[in-house]
């Protein structure tokens, strides 16, 4: 059973950074903290949907996923927004990485919970 946590936490953090660090438009990181625009949605949706790939291959109960998948869109949403809506935007500042590593501990929570939630 530990085996298989270690395996979904991964592809859930496989899956952050490729949502995050990869395929994430300027579009999205620029409008990320004006509440509803919709490149924040298309970022938080992105995420959603992987979330619901990942649980849906590994728990094969794609209800579930569909869940899952909405609960992580919702709260990837706001982690981002509260981020960019508060949070220093210059990267020379000693705030901002508190503030990014804060961010993706965050983000990180979110998975370990979401596991806990499907075993």
């Amino acid at each position: 059973m530990f085996d298989s946590i270690f395996v979904l936490l991964a592809l859930l953090f496989i899956k952050h950074w490729v949502v995050d660090f990869v395929i994430q438009t300027q579009a999205e990181v620029d409008n990320k903290g004006t509440y509803g625009h919709a490149d924040g949605i298309v970022h938080s949706l992105k995420h959603g949907v992987g979330t619901f790939i990942v649980f849906w291959a590994f728990v094969a109960d794609w209800p579930f996923a569909v869940v899952v998948g909405a609960i992580d869109m919702f709260i990837h949403y706001h982690i981002d927004w509260i981020k960019m809506r508060f949070g220093t935007k210059d990267m020379y500042c000693k705030q901002f990485w508190r503030q990014f590593g804060l961010d993706q501990l965050a983000h990180a929570l979110t998975y370990i919970a979401l596991v806990w939630i499907a075993v």
